[in-house]
């Protein structure tokens, strides 16, 4: 039988490695559903939907561990339909939820752009902004943006799409995972040859010509699958505890 870790006692451990605090986010970063107090198993994934919820109940998990939790700003109060279902789920089985939002893109190690930046193989050398959310690096030497294009799709198992921003090679490059498209002219700033992110506006495909910087959109969901599994994974690793990753298919 694995260990046993109280909650609280993982969620301050938790907000020590992720320091919320630093963040003005768009919903609450930890503890959003309260379930039991005894956390043995742990599932994680992308985003707490209902697919993830019953996988989880399979997996007889004590916690669900997410990067898109709830109770985002604007979004509708009132407990009903599709948000009624959700909780109704958690709270029928006693399951807890915590999300991490932009604590979990920005972390250095365990972060969606750290890690992203590992998948693909890049050498990171800087931030894309202060506060962490999002990297700058290159590649081990530069390759036609034919090649690279191939290569995030190999190693993402989806094809991106790729706004041609001239006809260079890649070999600085600049990354936020997510909705990150609006952060374009920041990258360019950084004097890079391609940015990655997640998806792509209309606005998008103008900016990357104009600015002569290669753009692709590799995925919301890809590019943010491998932040949730690594802070799992730590979790698993420090206290004991049993960790799924769970990887509900999104084509978005």
């Amino acid at each position: 039988m694995p260990a046993a870790i109280d909650r609280d006692t993982l969620l301050e451990a938790l907000d020590r490695e992720l320091e919320p605090g630093r963040f003005e986010d768009y919903c609450p970063n930890g503890l959003q559903v309260e379930g039991r107090r005894e956390i043995r198993c742990i599932v994680s994934g992308v985003t707490a939907s209902h697919a993830l919820i019953l996988a989880a109940i399979e997996h007889e998990a004590d916690l669900i561990l997410v990067h898109h939790g709830y109770f985002w700003r604007g979004e509708p109060q009132p407990i009903v339909g599709m948000k009624r279902q959700r909780l109704q789920a958690l709270l029928q089985h006693d399951i807890n939820l915590i999300a991490y939002h932009l604590p979990l893109d920005a972390h250095p190690v365990l972060g969606n752009n750290a890690q992203l930046g590992l998948q693909l193989g890049f050498q990171t050398e800087g931030l894309l902004r202060p506060d962490g959310v999002g990297l700058v690096g290159r590649l081990a030497e530069a390759r036609s943006a034919e090649r690279f294009a191939a290569e995030i799709g190999a190693a993402l198992g989806r094809s991106s799409t790729w706004i041609q921003g001239g006809t260079h090679p890649v070999l600085r490059v600049a990354w936020c995972t997510g909705g990150a498209q609006s952060m374009l002219a920041a990258a360019a700033a950084h004097g890079v040859d391609a940015f990655i992110s997640g998806e792509i506006s209309e606005q998008t495909t103008h900016e990357a010509r104009e600015l002569g910087v290669h753009y692709f959109a590799a995925g919301h969901h890809a590019t943010e699958r491998y932040g949730p599994r690594a802070l799992g994974a730590w979790c698993a690793e420090h206290f004991g505890i049993e960790h799924s990753f769970i990887d509900i298919p999104n084509p978005a």
